[in-house]
């Protein structure tokens, strides 16, 4: 994938290079939305999805992801971005968040959403706004 990272890192979008053990501890025990979350329903939700993993070019080690769920045709959710603590302030996160959404662009999804209760100013680099109706959606479950 090309987008603007910072030298010695890479993107993929390779599910067989993804550490689903590592992915899961940090959504598992280091974010505020995943807190708690299974390994069995991490898993189920990986498999259901697109997902993304941001790489150290050197060792390979992975330290940033990204999961979509989306039907590719008119609808995608962006969800679950992480980027290890270690690995924070470098611009990886906008640089992931980049990739996702041209990896989404030819699909021609008429909308993709996103969550996130500290991360607006990232998303807004991207092109992600508040909604402009938000009295127009509804949700079933935890807000």
């Amino acid at each position: 994938m090309s987008t603007d990272l910072p030298v010695g890192y890479g993107i993929s979008a390779d599910a067989a290079r993804l550490d689903r053990a590592v992915i899961h501890q940090w959504l598992s025990e280091d974010s505020y939305w995943a807190l708690g979350r299974s390994r069995e329903k991490q898993d189920a939700a990986m498999a259901n999805s697109l997902n993304f993993g941001v790489y150290e070019s050197a060792t390979g080690v992975q330290v940033g992801y990204a999961r979509v769920v989306t039907d590719k045709a008119t609808f995608a959710w962006l969800c679950d971005v992480y980027i290890a603590r270690g690995s924070r302030g470098k611009g990886l996160g906008n640089a992931l968040v980049t990739a996702v959404c041209e990896h989404l662009a030819p699909y021609g999804l008429r909308r993709v959403l996103l969550a996130t209760a500290d991360a607006h100013a990232i998303y807004a680099k991207v092109g992600f706004a508040s909604l402009e109706k938000p009295e127009k959606w509804m949700t079933l479950g935890e807000q």
